[in-house]
């Protein structure tokens, strides 16, 4: 008896082991620099053939979407026509919205700032603005390719550089790279200790490798759950387990599952004391948050389907999103597997199951 009950403590505190995950934690927020070259299709107006220029950018990633940076340049047109060389310095405030944060980031850009322009021996100060959209590529941890294209507006006030307008708008189209100063953040993971086992139970019980109490097909010394129902399915622990997967991005269980479900749903009602966690998994696409979201969705779809309206209170549910994979995320089949919901059960009762 007394084995037993240790047995059991043993198993519900290596359930609390359960790794946690905060999505903030996976939040980039470093500095980085960016230099750049640009090539700039010019305003007919200034009477220039298009050129070439470019720059540096200092950073800050402040949130999964948004990017500040400041940037400065030179660009340098040669003349159309004799018409006179345009050099021009001068340098922005941006703000870069990321539509979503991966291997390929895509955003939007808005900037404003000012510039001072040379031609035919005439220098002026003007206004600038610019708004866009461009990609960046990562290439590995402190390293992504980055490329937008924009639109630039310039103003030069009262100061006729040209007989003809004081404002020009421009394309140019910017390519470069970026290079964070610092670690990527990694997903900050906590264990619980490991469950300690009284040491007169494993002298008392030397022989536990050739042992399966719950004939589940996992000897006792690996069975973290031990009084699990029989026949049922079980993971490599020994505890109770059903695979749901999901299309991309989905939380609608198919119908090729309902047949195993109805068979689960038949199981908790024939055992309502049973502990039961619901469990939502997502593939790597797509931002953290959403996914975590979208795991718990999954798992609350196949919780309504198990009880069928009525109350189980000892039936949880839980999001991980991408944080616990069983297969790789590189290909599709492999994100097809992590696209799940897994139906864990402690095997742990409030009384001991009849066979």
């Amino acid at each position: 008896m007394i084995k037993k009950i240790l047995l059991a403590m043993a198993a519900i505190s290596s359930v609390g082991a359960i790794s946690v995950v905060r999505a903030d934690d996976l939040v980039d927020k470093r500095w980085y620099a960016a230099p750049f070259g640009t090539f700039i299709l010019t305003d007919t107006d200034r009477g220039a053939d298009n050129g070439w220029g470019g720059g540096m950018a200092f950073g800050k990633m402040l949130n999964e979407h948004f990017n500040v940076e400041l940037k400065g340049f030179y660009d340098g047109l040669n003349s159309a026509s004799g018409k006179g060389r345009w050099d021009m310095t001068g340098a922005t405030a941006d703000v870069q919205y990321y539509i979503s944060r991966g291997t390929f980031s895509p955003y939007t850009v808005i900037g404003l700032g000012g510039t001072s322009s040379s031609h035919n021996g005439r220098s002026t100060a003007g206004f600038l603005g610019e708004a866009g959209a461009g990609l960046a590529y990562e290439i590995c941890d402190n390293f992504l390719l980055r490329s937008d294209v924009r639109l630039r507006y310039n103003n030069n006030f009262n100061n006729n550089l040209k007989s003809d307008g004081t404002d020009f708008t421009d394309m140019v189209v910017n390519l470069g790279f970026v290079v964070p100063f610092g670690d990527k953040p990694k997903a900050k993971v906590v264990e619980a200790p490991a469950p300690l086992i009284p040491a007169p139970v494993v002298v008392a019980t030397p022989d536990c490798s050739t042992l399966d109490s719950d004939h589940d097909g996992v000897n006792d010394c690996k069975d973290q759950c031990p009084n699990t129902l029989e026949g049922v399915k079980v993971s490599i622990a020994g505890c109770w387990i059903v695979d749901v997967k999901f299309d991309n991005d989905k939380d609608v269980i198919k119908p090729e599952y309902f047949s195993n479900l109805d068979n689960v749903a038949k199981r908790i009602k024939e055992h309502p004391e049973l502990v039961i966690e619901v469990q939502g998994h997502t593939s790597k696409t797509g931002g953290l948050k959403h996914n975590v979201q979208l795991s718990e969705r999954r798992a609350t779809a196949v919780k309504k389907y198990l009880v069928d309206g009525t109350k189980s209170p000892n039936l949880t549910t839980k999001g991980f999103g991408w944080t616990h994979p069983i297969d790789t995320n590189d290909t599709e089949a492999g994100r097809a597997n992590n696209r799940r919901v897994q139906l864990e059960v402690n095997g742990q009762t409030q009384k001991p199951l009849g066979k």
